[in-house]
């Protein structure tokens, strides 16, 4: 947006006559003031809030507008209001960074806490603090890296991220699902599964950028910012963060590439990254290089890319790993894959005497080649094998932590976390898969159970009779992909070059 907007006069009347009535109050009536100053104040912030939302629309309505445009004032959004909208967002009982402030901490005084912070931020004086570094176990044996940012800066990064929405979800393509509001993991699901099943598909690039979050680099980050990003304060508080470094070993490291992983701002530089590398590059190629049908999903690093021509395929291939290398990126040798798959390949397989097609993962799903009960295709999906280990592994330990609390409270929690893995995996054809979890977790409590007393003879037959009770059945709770992606873009869109149906498996444009 050219030019600072002008503050609603109303608002700036409106606090210091709110100093003065408190100023005036009768000494005899202290609570009808106090209860006077809190609803003039939560009817302050009420309003605030409001011209904060009307400020982030008429930067999203000139956005849409002119996909071109620098916006050159955009840091005077970062209010007051928007730092305790992001605040109150936060979570809780999130791990605390380096200065060890958690948000309990941060909620005494938080008006003065968020104006000093508000202070900061917009003179300049606001410096950003190294990230701790903490390691989460991967499903394949790995450790992922986390930066877990100081409280402070999480606020920050939370609310630029509210104005950099603004302007870059109008930017973004309809194939992009990762991080980004309004949309998520099933969302992607549904439209690779509604590609695949309507689209000319026959082959699968499964596609997966090396240590993606590590590898970001910090000149091609800010270069590709600059493309909308005219803000030279907003473009510098984001420097900040990419410089301010992690604490591991009791050593604060700095480099010129990563966005730190598990920080809020990092997922909308990562998505900004990525539009520019890959995005807009792999539609122009779907347009202009491909000789059949194209599909494209992608959620964050990972992405899957459907052909009709295997041809089209290898060539995609080699030009994205030139194209990811221009770029400081590079693909996993190891889980990237062009496979055969899709409607025809079951019968193009068996014609050539080959066996089933190749599966291929995506979201906590394997993508299988199957057969509906009349014969036809049927793709179905599975939870991954190791990502079911790894969850019963995780409950085997909280049992585990557990063993001797009375068994309501361990039903109550186990009950919980059954529940939440449906709430995910419970997808149509994963059936199976649902039962032979919840079984495995009723047999884990039956062994917990057990170990509390050498006499302990806790059956089969008393501890299914305790999971009746507690844990919930397996069923499937999300409907049809076709069905649910219809209802969420019911549009036809030219470019998906998914015919005759009238949605697309990129998503809204």
């Amino acid at each position: 947006m050219n030019g600072q907007e002008k503050s609603d006069p109303a608002i700036v009347a409106g606090r210091p006559a709110n100093e003065a009535q408190r100023c005036g109050s009768e000494p005899a009536e202290p609570r009808a003031g106090a209860e006077g100053k809190a609803i003039q104040q939560s009817a302050f912030r009420t309003q605030g809030r409001a011209d904060a939302s009307q400020a982030l629309e008429r930067i999203r309505q000139a956005a849409r507008r002119n996909g071109k445009e620098k916006f050159t004032a955009l840091l005077h959004h970062i209010s007051v209001d928007l730092l305790e909208t992001a605040f109150l967002e936060s979570k809780k009982d999130a791990a605390a960074g380096i200065d060890g402030v958690t948000w309990r901490d941060y909620e005494a005084d938080l008006e003065r806490k968020l104006a000093d912070l508000h202070a900061r931020v917009q003179s300049g004086a606001y410096r950003a603090t190294p990230s701790r570094r903490v390691y989460i176990p991967k499903p394949d044996g790995g450790r992922r890296p986390l930066a877990v940012a100081a409280l402070e800066d999480k606020i920050v990064q939370r609310a630029a991220v509210s104005v950099l929405n603004a302007v870059y979800e109008e930017d973004f393509l309809g194939f992009s699902y990762g991080f980004r509001p309004g949309r998520g993991a099933h969302d992607a699901l549904d439209a690779l599964s509604t590609a695949i099943d309507r689209a000319k598909v026959n082959f699968i690039v499964d596609a997966d950028i090396a240590k993606f979050f590590d590898t970001v680099s910090h000149e091609w980050l800010i270069r590709f910012l600059e493309h909308r990003i005219g803000d030279k304060r907003m473009i510098r508080l984001i420097r900040k963060w990419l410089k301010a470094g992690v604490l591991e070993d009791g050593e604060v490291r700095i480099g010129d590439r990563g966005t730190g992983q598990g920080s809020a701002i990092s997922p909308l530089l990562a998505n900004v990254y990525l539009h520019y590398v890959f995005d807009l590059w792999a539609e122009r190629w779907r347009r202009r290089e491909a000789a059949g049908g194209m599909i494209i999903v992608r959620y964050a690093d990972d992405a899957v890319v459907g052909f009709e021509r295997e041809g089209d395929a290898h060539r995609f291939m080699d030009a994205m790993r030139e194209r990811l290398a221009a770029f400081a990126l590079s693909l996993h040798p190891d889980k990237t894959r062009l496979i055969e798959f899709g409607r025809s390949a079951l019968a193009n397989r068996a014609r050539r005497g080959l066996g089933k097609p190749e599966t291929f993962d995506f979201l906590g799903f394997t993508f299988i080649c199957g057969k509906s009960r009349q014969g036809g295709f049927l793709l179905k999906r599975k939870s991954r094998g190791d990502r079911m280990r790894a969850k019963l592994t995780a409950i085997k330990e909280g049992l585990q932590a557990r063993m001797h609390q009375p068994i309501p409270v361990q039903g109550q929690w186990l009950g919980r976390v059954v529940a939440g893995w449906f709430n995910y995996h419970a997808v149509p054809t994963n059936f199976r898969a649902l039962s032979a979890f919840r079984h495995h977790v009723v047999d884990l409590w039956r062994r917990s159970l057990r170990r509390r007393s050498q006499t302990d003879r806790t059956t089969w037959t008393r501890v299914d009779a305790l999971a009746r009770v507690w844990l919930p059945q397996p069923r499937i709770l999300h409907p049809w992909p076709e069905k649910r992606f219809a209802v969420r873009h019911p549009r036809w869109e030219p470019d998906a070059l998914i015919r005759p149906v009238r949605f697309c498996a990129g998503g809204a444009q």
